[in-house]
């Protein structure tokens, strides 16, 4: 008979189940039994069956399921957004703000600069680099719909553009990143659990936690995850790869795209093979220096617009945050399923990716903090992020100048390089642009990496280092061969297949809100 676990303060009820012993050590891996076979296996039919069947079709037959989903359930996405960010306003300023992760004498394991570099480059840094532009424009121009029917090219669209495009970028989808990594990081700190998803839901579920409901959370974490990073990594590749075509002159076609997932994806694998401190940390504060120094040349350039647009903005969002929440009887129904809806599927399908990797580096921060960090923080950076970009690009609309503001949005990937060409420096801003696309990518897949190798590894953090490589290795081959055979439409066939995992990650979500409470209440009262 197992011996039993030493129960110290910080465990939860009575479980005896010890951090990997489901695992089994072969060929220099130590895997979850059930949850890596099975990921593995699904991660491999999927691919097979795309490979195998016209792209085309599978495309369709896969949006047509994700549309499904998006137009029957788009008030359960909604307003499960709304509870989210309410639940964790909540968090601040209750007394359970004070409770620190890891328990009262635990320390911060990073600076606060290199923890929220990495929190904000595996959160959303490359969606900002992708959006900043074209997305404000597209609401203006009325590109595809307009925000509450708003009659496009007026200063009220300009206004709600930069709103709209805040309230998708700002506290909504930080709320949901916020409470699964608090979720994991409470209970793998403070409770002594494995860190993974299913040990969440141990105040809801007890001993079942380590049975087949467990690994069926897990599994479908992994799944999305890695479809999740595998469709950022090879829509990046296009990206960059319109943007090399678009500076340089190079033929943007499948190889290229294939070389960048190559490059991206050997820089990954060096990252993971050095952990968080060598590879990660190191990255994303690369990363964050280089966009901070983009950031303020773009709006030195353009100090007068910019000044303008941040107040603007910040109102518009405060202002038009409470209709856009509404779904309910709403009249731009094209325009909040295709973009809102969408978004939100998008974020909650993300979050255990996001949330995981924050949980992982956030030990020794007290609730408080750590929701202030993960919350309020980027959401005010984002503002200032989106002003500038934003802000810039309606200007040149509203004016006519440059290809952008001549041509309006014709095709998303090459809205920020059109609107650099009409500023001073245009080639380099464009060059930096490009590094930054691809360093973001580099940390998205490597913290991604991680992630899944940890929930593979039975919550371990600290397996073999043939183990990340294999995740990290598996992650660009799978967006290679899918643009190899199929281009954009196999690539965003991957797309409406994670994000057809949302639906069943909003209820995990709504339930992990309760459990946590479940959790705080052992803990705020000692």
């Amino acid at each position: 008979m197992k011996p039993k676990k030493h129960h110290d303060k910080y465990s939860i009820h009575n479980t005896d189940y010890e951090i990997g012993q489901d695992n089994i050590q072969k060929w220099g891996f130590d895997i979850h039994n059930a949850v890596f076979g099975i990921s593995a296996g699904l991660i491999i039919l999927f691919l097979a069956a795309v490979l195998i069947a016209d792209s085309h079709v599978a495309k369709e037959v896969l949006d047509g399921i994700k549309w499904k989903i998006i137009g029957n359930f788009d008030s359960l996405f909604i307003i499960a957004g709304n509870i989210f960010v309410i639940f964790c306003l909540a968090l601040i300023v209750l007394p359970v703000g004070r409770i620190r992760l890891g328990g009262a004498d635990a320390k911060p394991e990073h600076s606060r600069v290199s923890w929220f570099a990495m929190l904000f480059a595996a959160g959303m840094g490359i969606g900002l680099m992708f959006w900043s532009v074209a997305e404000p424009v597209a609401y203006y121009t009325g590109w595809y719909k307009t925000p509450l029917n708003v009659v496009a090219n007026t200063k009220e669209a300009a206004d709600l553009a930069m709103g709209a495009t805040m309230y998708h970028w700002g506290l909504h989808p930080w709320a949901a990143y916020a409470l699964v990594a608090l979720s994991l990081a409470f209970f793998a700190y403070n409770k002594g659990l494995p860190l993974s998803i299913r040990s969440v839901f141990y105040p809801l579920l007890g001993e079942r936690t380590w049975g087949w409901i467990g690994h069926i959370i897990d599994v479908l974490a992994v799944v999305a995850t890695l479809f999740g990073l595998a469709t950022s990594l090879g829509l990046g590749a296009q990206q960059a790869a319109g943007g090399l075509h678009h500076i340089f002159g190079f033929e943007n076609n499948i190889t290229l795209q294939i070389v960048i997932i190559v490059v991206v994806t050997l820089v990954a694998l060096y990252s993971v093979v050095k952990g968080v401190d060598g590879g990660v940390k190191l990255l994303s504060n690369i990363n964050m220096g280089i966009a901070v120094a983009l950031l303020l040349f773009v709006a030195g350039l353009n100090i007068a617009i910019v000044s303008d647009t941040i107040p603007t903005t910040l109102t518009a969002y405060v202002k038009n945050i409470i209709p856009l929440s509404n779904p309910f009887g709403r009249e731009d129904e094209a325009w909040f399923q295709g973009w809102t809806v969408f978004y939100w599927a998008w974020w909650f399908s993300w979050s255990p990716f996001v949330g995981m990797f924050i949980a992982r580096v956030s030990k020794g921060r007290t609730i408080r903090e750590f929701l202030l960090a993960v919350l309020i923080v980027p959401t005010l950076v984002t503002l200032v992020w989106m002003s500038t970009f934003g802000g810039v690009a309606i200007d040149q609309v509203l004016n006519k100048v440059g290809a952008l503001g001549q041509n309006g949005l014709k095709e998303v990937s090459l809205a920020m390089f059109q609107m650099f060409d009409a500023l001073p420096f245009a080639s380099i801003l464009s060059f930096v642009g490009i590094i930054l696309v691809l360093v973001f990518f580099v940390t998205s897949s490597d913290s991604g990496s991680l992630v899944i190798d940890s929930i593979t590894a039975g919550g371990k953090v600290d397996a073999p280092v043939p183990q990340r490589i294999f995740w990290a290795t598996i992650q660009g081959a799978v967006a290679a061969s899918l643009i190899w055979v199929g281009g954009t439409e196999a690539i965003q066939a991957l797309q409406a297949g994670a994000i057809s995992t949302a639906l069943p990650f909003t209820i995990i979500l709504l339930l992990m809100c309760v459990s946590l409470v479940m959790g705080l209440r052992t803990e705020r009262y000692k």
